[in-house]
């Protein structure tokens, strides 16, 4: 079986990680750039942590026969501290022309701010300008409200929705975020997200096209697996 795991944070994972991923199959992986779980105070630790995703970290899968891409943004939980995040967008450009770079992600909400809207547009214009997909995140809280304005702001950009993933959704968001036209994303994640069982049953109430599924590990109680474990849920109910 051949896998794309198109959302996982490697930068929080061990290297046996990457060897159990190999062997379930997965082939290819897209890591986007996120906070670090402590914020960051100096846009230079921006800086040494997006070469580290597209140089060693690329070697690191590359061990394993795992095909590493990346996406870079200043993202949404920190974007609130403005000199900072206007640091890191200006700088962002030399980083988005890597040929390892695959799309300007995650950006999108957290709180659901007016700093916070404005760096993703901001973001969202240097994706059209490099002709890059969009990875967005959407926020843990007032999810399908945070989905609707975002929506509507890249409408409002005329920014190609086919080249918009929306990760993060749920059982009432998916069929929006389907229903504009972007590409919806799933995160299964042991306690916050979603299970292979939810996952498997929004599936089935929506279809397969357009429909992505990923494990967003990183440092929390997560699974990088968890899309094998998905297609084993799948398999089970008699899906291909």
């Amino acid at each position: 079986m051949r896998i794309f795991e198109p959302h996982a944070h490697m930068y929080a994972r061990t290297t046996s990680d990457y060897e159990a991923m190999a062997r379930a199959g997965i082939e290819v992986i897209v890591e986007p750039a996120f906070w670090l779980g402590q914020p960051r105070k100096h846009a230079g630790s921006f800086f040494d942590y997006f070469d580290h995703l597209v140089h060693y970290e690329h070697d690191r899968a590359a061990k394993y026969g795992i095909q590493q891409y990346v996406t870079l943004a200043m993202n949404p939980k920190e974007a609130n501290n403005y000199e900072l995040a206007e640091e890191v967008v200006q700088e962002l450009p030399r980083y988005l022309a890597h040929e390892r770079v695959v799309g300007v992600g995650e950006i999108g909400f957290d709180a659901i701010t007016p700093t916070e809207e404005e760096f993703m547009v901001r973001q969202i214009r240097l994706a059209a300008e490099f002709k890059l997909p969009l990875l967005i995140h959407s926020p843990h809280l007032n999810k399908y409200e945070g989905i609707r304005r975002i929506l509507e702001i890249v409408r409002e950009l005329e920014f190609p929705m086919d080249r918009v993933l929306m990760d993060h959704n749920v059982e009432d968001t998916t069929p929006m975020s389907l229903k504009a036209g972007a590409w919806a994303g799933h995160t299964i994640y042991p306690i916050s997200k979603l299970s292979p069982e939810r996952m498997a049953n929004i599936i089935e109430a929506n279809g397969f096209d357009r429909m992505m599924v990923n494990s967003a590990a990183d440092w929390g109680p997560s699974d990088p697996l968890m899309v094998p474990h998905c297609i084993t849920e799948l398999r089970e109910r008699g899906h291909r």
